[in-house]
């Protein structure tokens, strides 16, 4: 998988002798981690194509991609008490409870407030 995305940045590169058609090769890698990481949920397989063309398009160096495509690869199993941290890496926090649906109530490090969310959208700390 990675010689194929490596492969694809080196298209993308040549993009002024592609008629600038170089996002093409951005596109196709977003295709390819889509069709792979097709059991990750919605909003992590949207991530991971994400940082698949970012890498690409020469935005994201290789090792923050490979570092987020493994991030978003990992199953949380959340509990009480384990910290947590969003997606983006926006808000940080501790996990207070887990409900009978299976969505999680968080709350943010300096808040008052707990927030319900599913625990595929927040990541365990290290």
């Amino acid at each position: 998988m990675l010689e194929t995305l490596q492969f694809l940045k080196s298209c993308h590169r040549r993009a002024p002798f592609l008629f600038f058609n170089g996002n093409t090769f951005a596109e196709i890698g977003r295709a390819l981690a889509v069709a792979l990481f097709s059991d990750l949920s919605f909003h992590r397989r949207k991530e991971a194509a994400a940082a698949v063309a970012h890498f690409i398009t020469g935005v994201l160096e290789e090792r923050f991609m490979l570092e987020m495509v493994e991030t978003l690869a990992q199953s949380a199993d959340l509990k009480p008490g384990d910290r947590v941290k969003t997606i983006h890496d926006s808000l940080h926090g501790v996990i207070l409870r887990k409900l009978e649906d299976g969505r999680v109530v968080w709350q943010p490090d300096g808040t008052g407030s707990e927030l319900t969310a599913l625990p595929e959208s927040l990541f365990p700390e290290k």
